[in-house]
């Protein structure tokens, strides 16, 4: 094959390849808003065949594999979908350093992970799941969900055990600013940057409750039921909060 007609074809070759990971990924996200998260997770893999670097793939899929490992019958199998996230994270954060996103899903898969675990991984995972939420703010300091982590770390942090905060020392060397108002001044954040997040609403009613400001929970739980659903994970998010509405309304 003559030089011209070899670049040729090579640059058509590679124009199919681009325009098949965007049709790709454009078909992840209906199959996302569709509620099909395995479907969508499995079509982001197909991304990475043809670009093992597509940062978007990778996040995504770090995401989703966050939220299905959430729903795993068996804590061995949530925590092989969450090592799975911190893996796909890694390699988004590596394809492009400079986006918030790759940082976000890494505290994510980490929190969760962290969440299923022992005294001990808890405390290991402390530092690493704020570090990698605080990067993602650093970069984009208007992602709604990396705020919702940090408002989860501060939620979990600050009802930590005596174990387990003398477990934070020793490692650390002192314990994490950490508590409750800060939980929610970060959860209002999210709320403000992503209105549409219905985990974030119960977990701001959770956190003014334990602040002893159940009107402003029992607020916020009324108008959970008006958010729209965006993932599987909703419906059962709202019917905790219509439990909880009930339990603290009486």
């Amino acid at each position: 094959m003559k030089p011209i007609l070899f670049f040729l074809a090579l640059s058509a070759c590679l124009r199919l390849s681009a325009q098949t990971e965007s049709q790709l990924i454009k078909d992840a996200d209906k199959l996302e808003a569709g509620l099909n998260e395995p479907a969508a997770f499995e079509t982001l893999k197909q991304v990475l065949k043809l670009n093992p670097r597509n940062h978007y793939a990778l996040w995504k899929l770090s995401e989703l594999c966050s939220r299905i490992g959430n729903r795993q019958p068996t804590i061995k199998q949530k925590q092989q979908y969450f090592n799975a996230g911190k893996q796909y994270a890694e390699s988004a954060i590596k394809a492009n350093p400079a986006s918030a996103d790759g940082y976000y899903a890494m505290s994510v898969a980490m929190g969760r992970f962290a969440l299923t675990g022992s005294g001990k991984e808890k405390v290991n995972a402390v530092k690493e799941i704020r570090s990698n939420a605080e990067k993602a703010l650093k970069i984009n300091p208007h992602h709604g969900r990396a705020w919702h982590v940090i408002g989860k770390w501060h939620f979990e942090v600050s009802d930590l055990s005596i174990f387990e905060k003398a477990g934070v020392k020793l490692v650390y060397g002192g314990l994490p600013t950490a508590s409750i108002k800060l939980a929610i001044q970060a959860y209002e954040k999210a709320k403000l940057y992503e209105t549409n997040f219905a985990l974030n609403y119960l977990e701001l009613a959770k956190a003014y409750n334990r602040n002893s400001q159940r009107d402003k929970a029992v607020g916020l739980l009324k108008l959970l039921p008006t958010v729209p659903v965006r993932t599987i994970d909703d419906a059962r998010i709202k019917k905790e909060g219509a439990a909880l509405l009930q339990d603290w309304s009486e």
